[in-house]
């Protein structure tokens, strides 16, 4: 008989793209996936795998029994949830911390409506901060997050694309012109980040490819950088998300890759086990469709 945990540790390995990623979402070792994911082709008498050493990858029986494994997933997550609101009254108040940029975005998505109408019983309080709140420390309970996952005490999932492009106003580009290149943009005014964005990627990248260039603002948030971009103070990079629904603002230059990253949904793994933040995170699993179009880009 095939055992559901063999089956989650192989759809893991898939999303996460290594049985390392998938060990640390999953929250063991990677020694343990790779014993488990084996002991599902014994179960099941196939190959599912390539073993690679960069990684591993679906074989052509893997890929069509993909569809398969995600079948039972969703109706093992359903079951869970039956049982969950059977033995518990879930009330109470989920804490998501997100950035300042996403919570518009998620709130017009319908997503909150969704999930109050889900569980009644359960609100979310939105903690927003572009600054990464501490999960561990119990400051809230789960986080959609942008970047590297580095915080080995937390467990989770990637849930999308995070992708960065370069903006400009209309009227700035009818006043100084359309930069074609990075490497045009040294002859542009450009707005920065500082303060609790001053480690951001984006500053980052701005430093270190565009050296001397003329900053002509500085700001400590996203959104304050969209403003100033608006307002043609220059040109800055943005979340695509962000800089394609302001209808003032021309995307001068394509997503730049150096910038891409993931969303992850993570949390503590004590806090995992509640229940609250179990039906937060089943809920979002199922609306990974529609939050993929509201978080990436």
């Amino acid at each position: 008989m095939l055992d559901w945990n063999d089956l989650r540790y192989l759809l893991s390995v898939v999303r996460q793209g290594s049985t390392l990623a998938a060990a640390r979402t999953l929250g063991v070792n990677q020694s343990t996936v790779h014993r488990r994911v084996a002991e599902l082709e014994r179960q099941m008498g196939l190959r599912l795998v390539h073993r690679h050493p960069t990684g591993y990858r679906l074989t052509e029986m893997g890929e069509q029994l993909l569809p398969a494994l995600a079948d039972v997933e969703e109706s093992i997550a359903k079951l869970q949830r039956t049982v969950l609101g059977l033995k518990h009254d879930l009330t109470g108040t989920v804490r998501l911390t997100c950035p300042e940029p996403v919570l518009s975005r998620i709130v017009a998505s319908g997503f909150v409506d969704r999930f109050h109408d889900r569980h009644s019983g359960l609100r979310i309080d939105f903690i927003i901060s572009d600054r990464y709140v501490d999960l561990a420390n119990g400051d809230a309970d789960v986080a959609f997050r942008s970047g590297e996952a580095s915080d080995e005490r937390l467990v989770g999932r990637k849930i999308a694309e995070s992708t960065w492009a370069v903006y400009a106003s209309r009227d700035y580009v009818k006043r100084r012109g359309h930069p074609r290149s990075i490497e045009d943009l040294l002859q542009h005014d450009l707005i920065g980040f500082d303060g609790v964005m001053e480690n951001h990627r984006a500053t980052q990248w701005l430093a270190s490819t565009l050296p001397g260039a003329r900053v002509a603002a500085r700001n400590n948030s996203v959104l304050g950088v969209v403003a100033a971009v608006k307002s043609g103070l220059g040109v800055a990079p943005l979340p695509t998300p962000i800089g394609d629904a302001e209808g003032e603002l021309i995307q001068v230059l394509p997503p730049v890759q150096a910038l891409a990253r993931a969303w992850h949904l993570l949390c503590h793994p004590n806090q995992r086990a509640t229940p609250r933040t179990s039906a937060f995170i089943d809920f979002v699993v199922e609306e990974l469709p529609a939050l993929r179009k509201v978080l990436g880009g």
